[in-house]
Protein backbone atom coordinates (compact mmCIF):
# COMPACT_ATOMS: atom_id res chain seq x y z
CA UNK A 1 0.00 0.00 0.00
CA UNK A 2 1.25 3.43 -1.07
CA UNK A 3 0.45 5.57 2.24
CA UNK A 4 0.16 9.58 0.95
CA UNK A 5 1.16 11.40 4.46
CA UNK A 6 0.12 14.95 5.29
CA UNK A 7 1.83 16.01 8.26
CA UNK A 8 -0.64 18.18 10.97
CA UNK A 9 0.32 21.95 10.05
CA UNK A 10 0.05 23.08 13.95
CA UNK A 11 1.07 19.39 15.61
CA UNK A 12 0.62 19.27 20.07
CA UNK A 13 4.25 21.72 21.08
CA UNK A 14 6.72 19.33 22.22
CA UNK A 15 6.28 20.81 25.97
CA UNK A 16 2.56 20.13 25.85
CA UNK A 17 3.10 16.90 24.90
CA UNK A 18 5.90 16.56 27.73
CA UNK A 19 3.41 17.01 30.06
CA UNK A 20 0.66 14.94 28.45
CA UNK A 21 2.69 11.63 28.61
CA UNK A 22 3.37 12.06 32.50
CA UNK A 23 0.24 10.56 33.23
CA UNK A 24 -1.72 9.32 30.00
CA UNK A 25 -3.82 7.88 31.58
CA UNK A 26 -6.11 5.57 29.27
CA UNK A 27 -8.47 6.36 26.37
CA UNK A 28 -8.45 10.26 26.51
CA UNK A 29 -5.40 11.64 24.65
CA UNK A 30 -4.75 10.92 20.98
CA UNK A 31 -1.70 11.64 18.74
CA UNK A 32 -1.88 14.03 16.01
CA UNK A 33 -2.26 11.31 12.92
CA UNK A 34 -4.69 8.85 11.86
CA UNK A 35 -4.31 6.12 9.29
CA UNK A 36 -7.61 5.79 6.87
CA UNK A 37 -8.25 3.07 4.08
CA UNK A 38 -11.31 2.55 2.00
CA UNK A 39 -12.74 -0.47 0.67
CA UNK A 40 -15.02 -0.83 -2.27
CA UNK A 41 -15.98 -4.03 -4.63
CA UNK A 42 -14.54 -2.20 -7.98
CA UNK A 43 -10.60 -1.40 -6.43
CA UNK A 44 -10.17 -3.79 -2.67
CA UNK A 45 -8.19 -1.93 -0.58
CA UNK A 46 -7.04 1.17 -1.70
CA UNK A 47 -6.31 5.50 -0.77
CA UNK A 48 -4.11 4.70 2.21
CA UNK A 49 -3.46 8.10 3.91
CA UNK A 50 -2.17 9.45 7.03
CA UNK A 51 -3.59 12.14 7.72
CA UNK A 52 -3.75 14.75 10.72
CA UNK A 53 -6.71 13.33 13.13
CA UNK A 54 -9.98 14.38 12.50
CA UNK A 55 -13.35 13.36 12.49
CA UNK A 56 -15.43 11.25 9.90
CA UNK A 57 -18.16 12.67 8.25
CA UNK A 58 -20.43 9.37 7.64
CA UNK A 59 -24.20 9.40 5.99
CA UNK A 60 -26.60 8.56 8.95
CA UNK A 61 -27.49 5.41 6.76
CA UNK A 62 -24.36 4.32 7.08
CA UNK A 63 -24.51 0.47 7.72
CA UNK A 64 -22.46 0.50 11.27
CA UNK A 65 -24.58 2.66 12.68
CA UNK A 66 -27.50 0.65 11.81
CA UNK A 67 -26.16 -3.03 11.80
CA UNK A 68 -22.88 -2.81 14.22
CA UNK A 69 -20.74 -3.63 11.39
CA UNK A 70 -17.56 -3.13 13.05
CA UNK A 71 -14.20 -4.99 14.43
CA UNK A 72 -11.30 -3.12 15.99
CA UNK A 73 -7.93 -4.42 17.37
CA UNK A 74 -5.92 -3.30 20.20
CA UNK A 75 -1.40 -3.82 20.68
CA UNK A 76 1.35 -1.34 21.73
CA UNK A 77 4.27 0.02 20.95
CA UNK A 78 6.48 -0.07 23.43
CA UNK A 79 9.91 2.16 23.89
CA UNK A 80 13.16 0.28 25.09
CA UNK A 81 15.73 0.86 27.35
CA UNK A 82 17.87 1.66 24.58
CA UNK A 83 15.20 3.96 23.08
CA UNK A 84 14.53 1.90 20.19
CA UNK A 85 10.70 1.87 19.60
CA UNK A 86 8.93 -1.68 18.84
CA UNK A 87 5.57 -3.57 18.25
CA UNK A 88 4.85 -6.48 19.92
CA UNK A 89 3.90 -9.41 17.71
CA UNK A 90 1.64 -7.62 15.79
CA UNK A 91 1.55 -10.34 13.33
CA UNK A 92 -1.27 -11.92 15.58
CA UNK A 93 -2.82 -9.18 15.77
CA UNK A 94 -3.10 -8.64 11.99
CA UNK A 95 -4.11 -12.25 12.02
CA UNK A 96 -6.99 -12.13 14.61
CA UNK A 97 -8.34 -8.91 12.58
CA UNK A 98 -8.62 -10.43 9.61
CA UNK A 99 -11.03 -13.58 11.46
CA UNK A 100 -12.66 -11.02 13.17
CA UNK A 101 -13.64 -9.66 9.67
CA UNK A 102 -14.83 -12.92 8.21
CA UNK A 103 -16.90 -13.52 10.92
CA UNK A 104 -18.59 -9.84 10.34
CA UNK A 105 -18.83 -10.65 7.31
CA UNK A 106 -16.41 -8.08 6.01
CA UNK A 107 -13.44 -7.92 3.17
CA UNK A 108 -10.14 -9.02 5.59
CA UNK A 109 -7.36 -6.83 5.06
CA UNK A 110 -4.01 -8.31 3.81
CA UNK A 111 -2.01 -8.67 7.53
CA UNK A 112 1.09 -7.11 5.69
CA UNK A 113 -0.78 -3.78 4.93
CA UNK A 114 -2.22 -3.96 8.61
CA UNK A 115 1.25 -4.30 9.85
CA UNK A 116 2.63 -1.21 7.70
CA UNK A 117 -0.12 0.78 8.69
CA UNK A 118 0.65 0.67 12.13
CA UNK A 119 4.29 1.40 11.21
CA UNK A 120 3.88 4.18 9.20
CA UNK A 121 1.79 5.78 12.43
CA UNK A 122 4.43 5.24 14.47
CA UNK A 123 7.24 6.86 12.62
CA UNK A 124 5.24 9.99 11.64
CA UNK A 125 4.17 10.13 15.66
CA UNK A 126 7.02 8.49 17.49
CA UNK A 127 7.90 11.21 19.57
CA UNK A 128 3.90 10.50 21.56
CA UNK A 129 5.86 6.71 22.16
CA UNK A 130 6.42 7.00 25.90
CA UNK A 131 8.99 6.05 28.36
CA UNK A 132 8.68 3.56 31.44
CA UNK A 133 5.35 1.46 32.09
CA UNK A 134 3.51 3.66 30.01
CA UNK A 135 3.20 2.73 26.15
CA UNK A 136 1.50 3.67 23.13
CA UNK A 137 -1.64 2.18 22.74
CA UNK A 138 -2.76 1.51 18.68
CA UNK A 139 -6.84 1.45 17.54
CA UNK A 140 -7.09 -0.30 14.37
CA UNK A 141 -10.99 -0.44 13.23
CA UNK A 142 -13.24 -0.91 10.29
CA UNK A 143 -16.68 -0.10 9.95
CA UNK A 144 -19.08 -0.69 6.87
CA UNK A 145 -20.10 2.69 5.26
CA UNK A 146 -22.41 2.16 2.92
CA UNK A 147 -25.77 4.07 2.88
CA UNK A 148 -28.19 1.38 2.81
CA UNK A 149 -30.76 0.66 5.30
CA UNK A 150 -30.80 -2.99 4.70
CA UNK A 151 -29.60 -6.31 6.72
CA UNK A 152 -26.99 -7.54 4.50
CA UNK A 153 -23.24 -7.07 4.47
CA UNK A 154 -22.06 -3.24 3.35
CA UNK A 155 -20.46 -2.73 0.10
CA UNK A 156 -17.62 0.07 1.38
CA UNK A 157 -15.70 0.18 4.48
CA UNK A 158 -13.28 2.41 6.04
CA UNK A 159 -9.87 1.01 7.79
CA UNK A 160 -8.53 3.46 10.18
CA UNK A 161 -5.82 3.22 13.05
CA UNK A 162 -5.41 5.70 15.94
CA UNK A 163 -2.78 6.10 18.33
CA UNK A 164 -2.65 7.11 22.20
CA UNK A 165 -0.25 7.26 24.98
CA UNK A 166 -1.76 5.03 27.94
CA UNK A 167 -0.69 4.14 31.11
CA UNK A 168 -2.94 2.32 33.59
CA UNK A 169 -6.03 0.54 32.46
CA UNK A 170 -7.80 -0.37 35.29
CA UNK A 171 -9.05 2.64 37.98
CA UNK A 172 -7.45 0.34 40.57
CA UNK A 173 -4.21 1.06 39.25
CA UNK A 174 -1.67 -1.48 40.69
CA UNK A 175 -4.24 -2.29 43.52
CA UNK A 176 -5.46 -5.96 43.56
CA UNK A 177 -8.52 -5.53 41.62
CA UNK A 178 -12.23 -6.59 43.14
CA UNK A 179 -14.56 -8.61 40.61
CA UNK A 180 -18.11 -9.03 40.08
CA UNK A 181 -19.58 -12.27 38.50
CA UNK A 182 -22.38 -11.78 36.61
CA UNK A 183 -25.31 -14.05 36.94
CA UNK A 184 -27.84 -12.00 35.35
CA UNK A 185 -25.88 -11.30 31.59
CA UNK A 186 -23.79 -13.05 29.19
CA UNK A 187 -21.06 -12.02 27.29
CA UNK A 188 -21.21 -14.64 24.39
CA UNK A 189 -22.89 -17.85 23.07
CA UNK A 190 -21.88 -20.80 21.05
CA UNK A 191 -21.93 -20.17 17.11
CA UNK A 192 -22.05 -15.77 18.59
CA UNK A 193 -19.08 -13.53 17.59
CA UNK A 194 -17.66 -14.17 21.26
CA UNK A 195 -14.30 -15.13 19.62
CA UNK A 196 -14.16 -11.87 17.57
CA UNK A 197 -13.26 -8.11 18.55
CA UNK A 198 -16.33 -6.67 17.38
CA UNK A 199 -17.92 -3.66 19.28
CA UNK A 200 -21.26 -5.44 19.69
CA UNK A 201 -19.46 -8.27 22.27
CA UNK A 202 -18.45 -4.85 24.36
CA UNK A 203 -21.37 -3.48 24.28
CA UNK A 204 -23.39 -6.28 25.30
CA UNK A 205 -21.09 -6.38 28.33
CA UNK A 206 -21.41 -2.59 29.37
CA UNK A 207 -24.48 -3.18 31.39
CA UNK A 208 -22.86 -6.00 33.63
CA UNK A 209 -19.71 -3.74 33.84
CA UNK A 210 -22.23 -0.90 35.38
CA UNK A 211 -23.78 -4.02 37.42
CA UNK A 212 -20.26 -4.29 38.76
CA UNK A 213 -19.58 -1.07 39.23
CA UNK A 214 -23.04 -0.64 41.67
CA UNK A 215 -21.68 -3.56 43.67
CA UNK A 216 -18.46 -1.43 44.57
CA UNK A 217 -16.58 -3.87 42.09
CA UNK A 218 -14.07 -2.87 39.35
CA UNK A 219 -15.21 -5.27 36.89
CA UNK A 220 -17.50 -8.25 36.12
CA UNK A 221 -16.72 -11.60 35.04
CA UNK A 222 -18.72 -13.61 32.71
CA UNK A 223 -20.02 -17.45 33.13
CA UNK A 224 -20.98 -19.62 30.27
CA UNK A 225 -24.17 -18.67 28.71
CA UNK A 226 -25.62 -22.18 28.22
CA UNK A 227 -25.00 -23.60 32.00
CA UNK A 228 -24.53 -20.48 33.64
CA UNK A 229 -21.58 -22.54 35.07
CA UNK A 230 -18.26 -22.15 33.86
CA UNK A 231 -15.89 -18.91 34.22
CA UNK A 232 -15.30 -17.59 30.89
CA UNK A 233 -13.78 -13.61 31.28
CA UNK A 234 -13.78 -10.53 31.86
CA UNK A 235 -15.40 -7.74 29.80
CA UNK A 236 -12.06 -6.98 28.40
CA UNK A 237 -9.63 -9.40 29.47
CA UNK A 238 -8.69 -12.77 29.90
CA UNK A 239 -8.47 -14.68 33.25
CA UNK A 240 -5.57 -17.33 34.80
CA UNK A 241 -5.98 -19.16 38.06
CA UNK A 242 -2.76 -20.06 39.93
CA UNK A 243 -3.63 -23.40 41.94
CA UNK A 244 -1.38 -24.29 44.96
CA UNK A 245 1.04 -26.68 43.12
CA UNK A 246 2.09 -24.05 40.73
CA UNK A 247 -0.12 -24.75 37.66
CA UNK A 248 -2.26 -22.21 36.11
CA UNK A 249 -5.29 -23.00 34.36
CA UNK A 250 -7.15 -20.70 32.32
CA UNK A 251 -10.73 -21.47 30.23
CA UNK A 252 -10.09 -22.80 27.19
CA UNK A 253 -11.21 -20.94 23.56
CA UNK A 254 -14.44 -22.67 22.63
CA UNK A 255 -15.29 -19.83 20.58
CA UNK A 256 -16.76 -17.78 22.79
CA UNK A 257 -13.73 -16.13 24.88
CA UNK A 258 -11.51 -13.91 22.49
CA UNK A 259 -8.38 -15.37 21.83
CA UNK A 260 -6.17 -12.49 23.71
CA UNK A 261 -2.62 -12.01 22.00
CA UNK A 262 -1.53 -11.30 26.25
CA UNK A 263 -3.54 -14.45 27.40
CA UNK A 264 -1.09 -16.45 24.18
CA UNK A 265 1.89 -14.95 25.58
CA UNK A 266 1.37 -15.47 29.11
CA UNK A 267 1.16 -19.39 28.14
CA UNK A 268 4.29 -19.67 26.54
CA UNK A 269 6.06 -17.72 29.15
CA UNK A 270 4.54 -19.68 31.67
CA UNK A 271 5.67 -22.91 29.98
CA UNK A 272 8.91 -21.72 29.15
CA UNK A 273 9.36 -21.11 33.11
CA UNK A 274 8.70 -24.20 33.91
CA UNK A 275 4.92 -23.33 35.15
CA UNK A 276 2.44 -26.32 34.13
CA UNK A 277 -0.35 -24.38 32.07
CA UNK A 278 -3.62 -26.50 31.90
CA UNK A 279 -6.51 -25.18 29.29
CA UNK A 280 -9.65 -26.24 30.62
CA UNK A 281 -13.41 -25.38 32.40
CA UNK A 282 -13.70 -24.29 36.00
CA UNK A 283 -16.50 -23.60 37.79
CA UNK A 284 -17.37 -20.46 39.70
CA UNK A 285 -18.35 -22.80 42.92
CA UNK A 286 -15.59 -24.38 42.48
CA UNK A 287 -13.38 -20.81 42.33
CA UNK A 288 -15.06 -20.14 45.21
CA UNK A 289 -14.43 -23.54 47.06
CA UNK A 290 -10.65 -23.40 45.66
CA UNK A 291 -10.00 -20.18 47.23
CA UNK A 292 -11.42 -21.26 50.75
CA UNK A 293 -9.54 -24.37 50.64
CA UNK A 294 -6.29 -22.67 50.05
CA UNK A 295 -5.96 -24.68 46.83
CA UNK A 296 -6.08 -22.08 44.68
CA UNK A 297 -3.61 -19.16 45.42
CA UNK A 298 -3.90 -16.52 42.87
CA UNK A 299 -5.67 -15.15 40.01
CA UNK A 300 -5.35 -12.35 37.48
CA UNK A 301 -6.56 -10.60 34.43
CA UNK A 302 -4.75 -10.02 31.20
CA UNK A 303 -4.87 -8.29 28.00
CA UNK A 304 -3.14 -5.59 25.97
CA UNK A 305 -4.89 -3.13 28.24
CA UNK A 306 -4.60 -4.34 31.50
CA UNK A 307 -1.19 -6.23 30.87
CA UNK A 308 -1.82 -8.26 34.23
CA UNK A 309 -4.06 -7.68 36.94
CA UNK A 310 -3.97 -9.52 40.28
CA UNK A 311 -8.01 -10.22 41.51
CA UNK A 312 -7.56 -10.07 45.13
CA UNK A 313 -11.45 -10.23 45.87
CA UNK A 314 -14.78 -11.82 44.07
CA UNK A 315 -17.95 -10.80 44.64
CA UNK A 316 -21.82 -12.17 43.54
CA UNK A 317 -25.57 -12.12 44.41
CA UNK A 318 -24.41 -15.42 46.57
CA UNK A 319 -21.54 -13.41 48.39
CA UNK A 320 -18.33 -12.53 48.50
CA UNK A 321 -14.62 -14.30 49.07
CA UNK A 322 -11.14 -12.85 48.95
CA UNK A 323 -7.89 -14.73 46.98
CA UNK A 324 -5.71 -15.89 49.68
CA UNK A 325 -5.12 -12.57 51.54
CA UNK A 326 -6.34 -10.35 48.77
CA UNK A 327 -2.65 -8.73 47.72
CA UNK A 328 -1.12 -9.60 44.72
CA UNK A 329 1.10 -13.33 44.40
CA UNK A 330 4.72 -14.02 44.00
CA UNK A 331 3.93 -16.04 40.36
CA UNK A 332 1.62 -13.28 39.06
CA UNK A 333 4.58 -11.26 39.91
CA UNK A 334 6.91 -13.00 38.16
CA UNK A 335 4.25 -13.55 34.95
CA UNK A 336 4.00 -9.61 35.48
CA UNK A 337 7.91 -9.01 34.92
CA UNK A 338 8.33 -11.54 32.18
CA UNK A 339 5.92 -10.24 30.27
CA UNK A 340 7.13 -6.49 30.91
CA UNK A 341 10.67 -7.51 29.75
CA UNK A 342 9.38 -9.46 26.82
CA UNK A 343 7.80 -6.38 25.78
CA UNK A 344 10.94 -4.65 26.15
CA UNK A 345 13.34 -6.15 24.65
CA UNK A 346 15.02 -7.11 27.82
CA UNK A 347 14.49 -10.91 26.86
CA UNK A 348 16.59 -12.32 24.61
CA UNK A 349 15.14 -15.12 23.42
CA UNK A 350 12.04 -12.97 22.94
CA UNK A 351 13.47 -10.34 20.64
CA UNK A 352 11.54 -12.29 17.73
CA UNK A 353 8.21 -11.49 19.41
CA UNK A 354 9.24 -7.20 18.41
CA UNK A 355 8.87 -5.63 15.08
CA UNK A 356 11.14 -2.61 15.60
CA UNK A 357 9.71 0.49 13.78
CA UNK A 358 12.96 2.49 11.72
Amino acid sequence: MNFVITRHSSPTPEGARRKLLVEPGFGRIYTDHMVTMRWTPEAGWHDGQITPRAPFSIHPASHVLHYAQEIFEGLKAYRTDSGAIALFRPEMNAARFARSAERLAMPPLPPPVFIEALERLVQVDREWVPEGESSLYLNPFMFGNDPYLGARASLNYIFCVLALPVGHYFKAGARPLKVWVTETYARAAPGGTGAAKCGGNYAAALAASNEAVAHGCDHAVFLDAVEHRWVEELAGANIFFVMNDGTLLTPPLDGTILPGITRATIIELASAAGLPVRESRYAFNQWRSDAGSGRLREVFACGTGATVASIGEVASASGSFRIADGDPGPITARIKKALFDAQRGRTAERLEWLRFVA
